[in-house]
């Protein structure tokens, strides 16, 4: 089973304020009238009647909705919301598997069946919608492929079961870019091939796919097939966390730039915090002007969860970017590595 929370930031911010109901919301950087810098972290349904999407340049989506609600992000409450979230769905799993804030899967194998495991997805998601005033869309099938895949066919608040012998029936309407691996050029890729949906896929050969993109053509030659044998981690944390900052105008000056720095280093380290991680890995971003974008990281000699050892070793990643004395239009900071503290006590 795979559990996905509808637009999650936004859904956060109109259920913290029931004004914004049937509003455009839209979490990202501020607009400025159409001349702001950043981009959009999410948006509600009503924004993505526009043409409005995650990731899209937040000038742009100003020009396409000027008359949106344009949000800063508030990533400490939306971590609480998603704690409280995952707790729901820990006490439902067999074994529960975080694929990040917003999404999660489940092993409900000892159910027994597609019956029983649809009966406990709207129980889980009445129980979400109850417990939190959020929306969830879930999908169950055979792996978690299929599941995840199945979460996304009937947004919001959907429910969509896909049993084993339909796999290939579900499957084959949809575009390839659903398959994992799939990002826009790929897409490009398999289109020019005459692949546009996971129906045509299947008519390439392992051999056909395998002399076009090596290992990863066999990899899609299975994906096409809906065959994935990954199991549900119970294991996993989340590979990073981490925070970025456009200047309203490129700057050269080095103060503002390590402020920002700083600024993003204390809201890793809150989330960082929050979900009890230490780390052991740092990553200073930076994109100087006309997009030219660099990063430096560095990997500590013992993890850490303390904001001073965070932020001097942002500054040290950051000093010899400030060394060139170029223009800087943005600046972000991320940890990785993750180690949870109670690794780090000593033997008794």
């Amino acid at each position: 089973m795979h559990v996905d929370m509808d637009c999650f930031f936004a859904a956060v911010e109109e259920r913290e304020n029931p004004a914004l109901k049937g509003k455009p919301v839209i979490v990202g950087s501020d607009p400025k009238g159409g001349k702001g810098r950043g981009i959009v972290a999410t948006c509600n349904y009503e924004a993505r009647r526009y043409g409005l999407h995650s990731a899209m340049p937040i000038s742009i989506a100003y020009r396409k909705c000027p008359h949106g609600v344009y949000l800063h992000p508030r990533f400490p409450l939306y971590s609480q919301v998603s704690r409280r979230v995952m707790d729901i769905l820990r006490r439902h799993a067999d074994v529960l598997e975080p694929g990040g804030i917003d999404e999660a899967y489940l092993d409900v194998s000892s159910r027994g069946g597609f019956a029983a495991a649809r009966d406990l997805g709207f129980e889980i998601r009445a129980r979400i919608l109850d417990q939190e005033k959020l929306s969830a869309s879930i999908g169950v099938g055979p792996n978690k492929l299929i599941a995840k895949i199945a979460s996304d066919h009937r947004k919001p608040g959907g429910l969509t079961i896909v049993i084993a012998r339909r796999v290939e029936e579900f499957l084959g309407p949809k575009s390839v870019g659903v398959l994992r691996g799939v990002g826009p050029k790929t897409r490009v890729q398999l289109e020019a091939m005459g692949y546009r949906t996971v129906s045509q896929l299947l008519g390439a050969s392992q051999e056909d796919l395998a002399r076009e993109f090596g290992k990863f053509g066999i990899f899609l030659w299975r994906e096409a097939r809906g065959q994935d044998d990954r199991p549900v981690d119970p294991n996993w944390i989340q590979k990073s966390i981490g925070r970025e900052i456009t200047f309203e105008t490129d700057t050269r000056d080095a103060e503002e730039i390590k402020t920002r720095v700083l600024q993003c280093v204390r809201e890793v380290h809150g989330e960082m915090t929050a979900d009890g991680h230490w780390c052991r890995t740092l990553t200073v971003k930076i994109r100087f002007e006309g997009y030219e974008t660099h990063s430096r990281q560095t990997t500590l000699p013992l993890a850490s969860g303390s904001l001073a050892h965070l932020s001097s070793g942002a500054l040290a990643l950051l000093e010899p970017f400030l060394a060139r004395g170029r223009r800087v239009r943005l600046v972000g900071f991320a940890v990785s590595n993750f180690v949870p503290p109670e690794d780090l006590l000593p033997l008794e």
